[in-house]
């Protein structure tokens, strides 16, 4: 069961907390209620927003959207139509290379090209902070070098400066440098408070010697993980994880007890945190054996385009299987490892993907230590999001212009992945850039936010009409609605449409495409089926 949403634009965000959909469409951004999608507000853009959104975001706490272009950031508020703020970038400055939020709805930080500072606007404060030297400061890489800490939203940033690492500790309100140290590192590649904000977790470059320091608030060094020790009774998977150079990944469990560390050989480390004590080493198999407690699923070719749409099939292996492992030519340099690793939501399940085998996707259970599940996929999987309060569900995505409207769901209980195939429900051609996340909705059936830039809609993964869904059924227009004029056709009582005058608006100098007309037609249509 899903519902559709027809709409003419790239930028179709749900909120975090699973309750609204904020679609900008020039001259408006129009805020929906996902239960009832009647229009909650609109809020009118100036005229200069009306092209070149370099990023559009939802805040922390579902109350703020931040539309960004070259020379300017904007924050509006969706309960609020009095408040607009504006942070202005010189146009001596170059493009911002990333725009996020910061700790909290009313901070925004903005990162300048090449490293050369870091700003923090606090829309509440009228203040803003610059931070010269940030280490990382693409989209990619600026957030593992930098972490705030959930409990007093402290902000810990990694700079390097003359060739040195430092870390500095800023307060919560004003930003200003609380106390700063040199890690014992030669070139950190990230760092992260744990999720009780008790430690700070940095790691080193993984072309250099496996490290992971556990540091104190103050900068104190409290455990210092410098590599696996070797076991006489496992020479063979020992040498593979000692000559499998430095440290590629370190993940932590959302339970802030569990710490996994790869690096570039098959293993994968779980340390105790913080005592950063060994608990159990994951070895990915060459071959796997299938097994009762261990699920491999292989995806299966399908027959040619007879006209209709098809979906790939999954199949459990009764033997022994190898994944496809990536063969390399004579110029390539060899990659190897576990680049990537996540815990679901409950931290009894691990997720990981090995470089070397980048269609292949290994289930881990923690408690046991087991292998549970094996996922073998046709083309390289690019996408893995655990969803964030219902254990044991993943979402994924493969790259290839075959699996450009296609998503994949995978739980314990299921019959191997189970696919979600945009193509017959989105109009027009498909355009192969399918966009997924979970919907944080508080019902027993899990949801999905699909959108293609054209259109968005949100899938409901019930197995049947008894299963709550994030959505009233008999609130589901049968007719297009046009939102031409009034855009207030269901009559929201919250709606409000105006930018604010001018004397509500707070303005900020930081010192240092749309090239079609807008649909603003909305039609609604709904899909029973799974």
């Amino acid at each position: 069961m899903d519902m559709n949403l027809e709409m003419t634009s790239p930028h179709s965000l749900p909120s975090p907390n699973g309750e609204l959909i904020a679609t900008l469409l020039p001259p408006s951004i129009i805020v929906r209620a996902i239960e009832t999608l009647e229009v909650f507000r609109t809020i009118k853009l100036p005229p200069d927003l009306s092209s070149g959104v370099t990023s559009f975001l939802w805040s922390p706490s579902s109350t703020r959207v931040l539309v960004a272009v070259v020379d300017e950031v904007h924050l509006f508020s969706v309960t609020d139509s009095g408040f607009h703020g504006t942070a202005k970038i010189p146009s001596s400055v170059a493009k911002s290379t990333f725009v996020d939020f910061g700790a909290t709805d009313h901070e925004v930080c903005i990162w300048s090209p090449f490293g050369t500072k870091l700003t923090i606007v606090n829309f509440a404060s009228s203040k803003v902070v610059e931070i010269a030297n940030p280490k990382f400061y693409h989209a990619a890489s600026a957030p593992r070098g930098c972490s705030f800490r959930a409990s007093t939203h402290h902000l810990a940033l990694l700079t390097r400066s003359s060739g040195k690492d430092m870390i500095s500790i800023h307060s919560p309100k004003i930003r200003e440098t609380e106390r700063s140290w040199c890690p014992d590192t030669i070139d950190a590649q990230g760092l992260g408070w744990t999720p009780d904000g008790k430690w700070l977790v940095v790691w080193e470059s993984s072309a250099q010697s496996p490290r992971v320091i556990l540091y104190t608030s103050d900068g104190h060094i409290f455990k210092d993980w410098k590599g696996p020790l070797l076991h006489a009774s496992h020479v063979p998977y020992d040498m593979d994880l000692q000559s499998g150079s430095g440290v590629r990944t370190v993940t932590l469990s959302p339970d802030g007890r569990l710490t996994a560390i790869a690096n570039g050989s098959t293993c994968i480390c779980i340390l105790d945190t913080p005592s950063m004590v060994e608990k159990m080493r994951l070895r990915h198999p060459q071959v796997v054996q299938p097994k009762d407690t261990l699920q491999i699923w292989q995806e299966q070719d399908t027959l040619p385009n007879t006209g209709r749409f098809s979906s790939p099939a999954f199949v459990r292996a009764t033997q022994a299987v190898t994944p496809q492992w990536t063969m390399l030519s004579s110029v390539q340099d060899p990659i190897s490892g576990c680049n990537f690793a996540k815990f679901d939501c409950s931290s009894s399940l691990l997720a990981t993907r090995l470089e070397d085998a980048p269609g292949t996707i290994w289930i881990w259970d923690i408690p046991s230590s087991d292998l549970r599940a094996v996922l073998m996929y046709h083309a390289n999987v690019t996408t893995l999001e655990w969803h964030p309060t219902q254990p044991e569900l993943l979402l994924m995505r493969c790259e290839g212009e075959s699996y450009g409207n296609l998503v994949f769901t995978w739980d314990p209980i299921s019959h191997g992945p189970r696919s979600i195939n945009t193509t017959p429900r989105f109009s027009g051609t498909p355009s192969g850039k399918t966009y997924a996340t979970w919907l944080r909705a508080n019902t027993e059936a899990a949801a999905v936010f699909l959108t293609d830039h054209a259109t968005c809609m949100v899938a409901s993964l019930a197995d049947s009409d008894a299963e709550s869904v994030p959505w009233r059924d008999e609130s589901a227009p049968t007719s297009p609605m046009s939102h031409k004029g009034d855009t207030d056709v269901r009559s929201s009582p919250r709606l409000a449409s105006s930018l604010g005058d001018a004397e509500d608006s707070i303005n900020f100098d930081v010192d240092d495409d749309y090239t079609s007309e807008p649909d603003d037609t909305f039609q609604f249509r709904k899909f029973v089926g799974h």
